[in-house]
């Protein structure tokens, strides 16, 4: 819940890695600096500001505007760091701005986690003549973080604030701090323009916590009831949504995401070069905003999926049009019968064809014109795409190191249109997972003819599955992802050979109706121990031992050797596991299912249905298209799934000692 915060009130803070979300009635410097355990600023070093943005754990942005996000990562500032402030000033270079705070809305302050869920928020109100401004305060004490609403104004500015904090040569700084603003170091970034005639696209960013990810949709390319799932976000029961809510006839469609923000993070991304004049521009790898660079390759690829999508949408809907224009035009040409009569009909006939063919034409050219600027900005994107976002035939993987850190989201595989056939959107999906995976073994809307035997089927599904989870092992860092697997039968002792002979199991795969009920008690009974200690706040009174690491359980073969307890207790960890960091990969045929009836339909409506051939089954979540997903497999004779599990391997031994 969210704390709304009075001046001198606290909070504590629940998490290290944080954002502060500032929204002012006009441009604003933001800065940050970092005081001791007396509040002391000890010199330039310790202040971040437009001109020098970034310092341990902290960013800040390097614009003036009105709308800010700095990231705080009170994990990675110095130990000596007990304090730190949160500024904003007016921008003295702006000469038709205000020059106090009182004349302009009150600025509002948000500390927010990396999801955007709002830990407390302050509205800075009863400033005057102010112009420059206190606003937070994080401050570390008796080991936690917590914090505090200052709302100290400055009547003297920038330069009267930080001599108040100790900083020596406090008006040296303050005026390197405008020169930043007055000398472009910190432009505004303009809000993005709509869809031009010449081709350019407006790059909105998606915010950070409403990433790839996948819900419910219409059934495409499935046998009912199998439901689609969308790959980029959650779609209601009504069917897909617009941003522009009901469309009426006649009007521009707006094919937007609904819930992409404008509000972009404040660090800038590459710049392409300048196109000459009526050509496209030249597309950049990671010309999106964000944090990282990583997170600029996540949301350009999140508006090259939007853009493909609304590019085959307006085709579409060319078309549609074309056609029933074409149909209504003939029609009211017969519908007098005096031109029924010699060659006025037929005539009639062709001038409607012909302006039908017009039209279709002017919409395949701006469809050819759109998509050769997505796959020229595929042909940069895919190559510079990290690990985690990578095919499996990226050189990127020869150069693999067991990461430190999580990335912000994982590639299950590619996504595609028929409009544009050579195009592939990496399908990104966020990280932890939010939901398990159903890796269908089953023929239904498979666009692969030979993909009939049963044997076959379950085989591909399988390596498909192994694939998958060698790639969530080898994006986290060493021991905090675990994999088990149960393969009742012991059928899938082939396909599952990777992981086994590479060592990267917690332990070699269950068998049996034992082996198969040990794990699954296992792993409920941690559900139950962390949920227990979440809802109690006692998360360190976990019993020593506990592997709090990220959990996956690959079940082959299901639902064949599983009795109704271990079925009720797969449903209970997809329902409740990945809350608390526990993950369902099954391997089934839901065809093979039907004697359980209704019982497991909830089961497979959580999961994240994919296939191991390409098959239309992925609804977008907004307009609507059936996408063909395409797995991410590995190339046939290549060794690099087997050399990248070695070295998992052998960093989480070292982890273990």
């Amino acid at each position: 819940m969210t704390a709304e915060l009075v001046r001198g009130q606290n909070h504590p803070l629940p998490q290290a890695r944080l954002e502060i979300r500032v929204s002012a009635g006009t441009p604003v410097v933001a800065a940050a600096t970092l005081g001791d355990e007396n509040g002391t600023v000890h010199g330039a070093e310790w202040v971040a500001h437009p001109g020098t943005p970034a310092l341990p754990g902290l960013e800040v942005s390097r614009q003036a505007a009105a709308d800010h996000r700095l990231a705080v990562d009170l994990d990675a500032v110095p130990d000596a760091v007990h304090r730190v402030s949160v500024l904003l000033a007016l921008a003295a270079a702006d000469a038709a701005g205000p020059f106090r705070f009182g004349a302009v809305a009150a600025p509002f302050v948000a500390v927010t986690g990396l999801d955007g869920t709002e830990v407390a928020s302050y509205t800075i109100t009863g400033l005057e003549a102010e112009s420059a401004v206190v606003a937070l305060e994080l401050y570390r004490r008796q080991g936690a973080w917590k914090v505090r609403a200052v709302g100290q104004g400055y009547a003297g500015g920038l330069a009267e604030l930080l001599a108040d904090q100790g900083l020596p040569q406090a008006h040296r700084l303050a005026g390197t701090v405008q020169e930043a603003v007055a000398g472009g170091l910190a432009r505004s970034v303009p809000a993005p323009s709509p869809q031009t005639a010449d081709g350019d696209r407006a790059r909105q960013t998606a915010a950070p916590a409403l990433g790839p990810d996948h819900g419910a949709g219409a059934p495409q390319g499935t046998p009912a009831p199998v439901p689609a799932a969308s790959p980029y976000g959650p779609q209601g029961a009504g069917g897909p949504q617009t941003s522009g809510g009901p469309q009426t006839s006649g009007g521009p469609i707006d094919y937007s995401h609904p819930r992409r923000q404008h509000a972009a993070p404040p660090v800038p991304a590459p710049t392409a070069p300048p196109a000459a004049p009526g050509q496209p521009a030249q597309p950049v790898a990671g010309d999106a905003t964000g944090w990282s660079m990583d997170e600029r390759l996540y949301n350009q690829v999140w508006g090259m999926f939007e853009d493909l999508a609304r590019t085959a949408a307006a085709y579409r809907s060319a078309v549609d049009f074309a056609e029933s224009r074409m149909e209504k035009e003939i029609d009211q040409a017969l519908s007098d019968p005096r031109s029924r009569i010699g060659g006025q009909g037929d005539a009639a006939r062709e001038a409607a064809r012909t302006r039908h063919a017009q039209l279709v034409a002017q919409a395949r050219e701006a469809l050819d014109r759109d998509v050769a600027q997505l796959a020229a900005e595929a042909a940069v994107v895919e190559p510079a795409l990290p690990a985690a976002y990578a095919r499996w035939d990226n050189p990127v993987w020869h150069a693999y190191r067991v990461p430190m850190e999580i990335p912000m989201a994982v590639r299950l595989g590619d996504l595609r249109l028929p409009e544009a056939d050579r195009i592939r959107i990496p399908m990104l999906v966020r990280l932890p997972l939010e939901r398990g995976l159903w890796i269908d073994s089953g023929r239904s809307g498979s666009l692969d003819g030979s993909f009939a035997d049963s044997h076959e089927r379950g085989r591909l599904a399988l390596e498909a599955a192994v694939a998958h989870a060698a790639r969530l092992l080898a994006v986290y860092p060493a021991g905090e992802f675990t994999v088990h697997v149960i393969d009742p039968s012991g059928a899938g002792t082939q396909a599952l050979a990777p992981l086994v002979q590479s060592g990267v199991l917690a332990a070699p795969p269950a068998l049996g109706a034992a082996g198969t009920a040990d794990v699954l008690a296992r792993l409920t009974q941690r559900v139950d121990l962390v949920q227990m200690a979440l809802r109690g706040g006692a998360a360190d009174a976990l019993p020593p031992g506990l592997d709090t690491s990220q959990q996956l359980l690959i079940v082959n073969d299901f639902p064949h050797g599983f009795d109704d307890r271990a079925v009720n207790q797969l449903r209970y960890l997809a329902d409740e596991g990945p809350a608390v960091g526990v993950h369902l990969m099954l391997v089934a045929d839901r065809e093979e299912s039907a004697g359980y009836g209704p019982l497991l339909d909830p089961l497979w409506r959580s999961l994240l249905r994919l296939t191991p051939v390409a098959d239309d089954h992925l609804a977008d979540p907004w307009v609507g298209h059936a996408w063909t997903y395409e797995p991410s497999l590995v190339p046939p004779g290549s060794q690099v799934l087997q050399q990248v599990l070695t070295m998992v391997a052998a960093a989480r031994h070292s982890w273990n000692r």
